[in-house]
């Protein structure tokens, strides 16, 4: 279908292509053909006068020698036409005394060429048929005409072909930097043919996929050193912290290292997602029952509605993450009630508070991204966490906006065999 809507499309650099090649064909024949059209109706009037001139005067040698006018030979300036008559005063004082002149407009499709000059003091004059000129000249017009639409027909077809090749590797850059925008940062369009700027272009983009996946790369490597250096004295802190007297001070001590806990494990299970050191241990489960303990042990007020619910083939654990960190995140960010659908193998998580932001919903989770300031502050790693543990449990995890208010995400599962 994408290879039909691209032909199709007659805004694409292929199209622009044939059409330069079709009018630059085009010029060119329209060019000859005047040029040669030109030329043979010269020769043809050159041919025609000299033709005329040499009966003319075959015709008064008979009218010499005869004494008798043959029957082409006019002599009356009644029988010539008034061109012809003016020619011949305007050429008087010329050493031949030859006057010629076309009459395009003879009767019916016939043509005629006159010779005319002055003889014993009056004019005379001669006419040829110029007929056979006159078809032979619009035959040539024709076949030039026929064998330019012919030449046309070859070339066009010839140059959408030729120009496929350009456009097929232009196609393949943008796919492939497609991919690179969509988040594949391993894509390459692997182009090294020639020199050309097609080339120069996919040598660029493929520069630009190495540096951003060395900076991701880099990246990961620093979120999973810091949390990973973290880790040792903060539980060493926690461990402190339980050692205190109880007192107000010592709760509120407590609850911050228990979040910077958290988001130390948070940071941690990403980058185990981003540099692909999970692995999911699938197994067939009753997935209403599996949600149903999850908001259990939420501890949260959360509605659950169950309408044919059946087996999914997931990893239990990275199921109860991913539904723990959807439901959590709606009543941090949104507003009750919140609710919970199983319909099959698909899991719904809604709220009825401002929704997700705009910036969500086009380029998905983010980490360290707040999102909307009404949906409240945060990391933004809960939802980048249950995306990363969806996509490997083979799961499609999607985020929306209700029509009447409220942030919706859509965990769709693998059906059981």
């Amino acid at each position: 279908m994408n290879v039909v809507r691209d032909l199709l499309n007659w805004r694409s650099l292929r199209w622009k292509i044939v059409l330069l090649v079709a009018v630059c064909c085009g010029a060119v024949a329209l060019t000859v053909g005047s040029l040669v059209h030109s030329s043979t109706l010269a020769r043809s009037m050159n041919d025609g006068g000299a033709k005329a001139v040499t009966a003319l005067a075959r015709a008064l040698e008979d009218y010499e020698r005869d004494g008798v006018p043959p029957t082409a030979l006019k002599v009356s300036p009644g029988e010539m036409p008034d061109e012809l008559l003016r020619e011949l005063r305007d050429r008087q004082d010329l050493s031949d005394g030859y006057a010629t002149w076309y009459d395009a407009d003879g009767a019916g499709d016939h043509p005629s060429m006159w010779a005319a000059r002055t003889y014993r003091g009056e004019p005379v004059a001669l006419e040829v048929d110029m007929t056979s000129d006159l078809l032979t000249r619009r035959a040539l017009d024709r076949h030039m005409w026929k064998y330019s639409l012919l030449a046309l027909a070859a070339v066009v077809p010839v140059s959408a072909l030729t120009a496929e090749l350009p456009h097929r590797r232009l196609r393949r850059v943008a796919q492939t930097t497609r991919r690179i925008a969509a988040g594949d940062l391993t894509a390459r369009t692997a182009d090294n043919r020639g020199s050309d700027e097609i080339t120069d272009i996919s040598a660029t983009v493929d520069s630009m996929a190495d540096s951003l996946h060395q900076r991701l790369l880099s990246e990961q490597r620093f979120t999973a050193d810091v949390a990973h250096e973290l880790r040792t004295p903060l539980m060493g802190l926690l461990t402190a912290s339980e050692l205190l007297p109880e007192g107000e001070a010592t709760d509120l001590v407590q609850d911050r290292v228990r979040a910077l806990r958290t988001l130390v494990e948070d940071l941690l299970e990403i980058s185990r997602l981003d540099a692909g050191a999970e692995q999911a241990e699938r197994e067939r489960v009753p997935l209403a029952e599996a949600v149903a303990d999850s908001l259990a042990r939420t501890g949260l007020e959360t509605g659950l509605a169950a309408t044919g619910a059946g087996y999914a083939e997931t990893d239990p654990r990275r199921l109860d993450r991913i539904v723990t960190n959807l439901v959590v995140n709606a009543h941090r960010h949104g507003r009750g009630p919140v609710t919970v659908t199983v319909a099959g193998t698909t899991v719904t998580v809604r709220d009825h508070g401002p929704g997700f932001p705009p910036e969500l919903l086009a380029d998905g989770p983010q980490r360290f991204r707040t999102g909307t300031p009404e949906r409240g502050r945060g990391h933004g790693l809960g939802l980048t966490i249950a995306l990363g543990q969806a996509r490997l449990v083979g799961a499609s995890l999607a985020f929306d906006n209700a029509p009447d208010g409220g942030a919706v995400a859509t965990l769709r599962l693998p059906v059981a065999g």
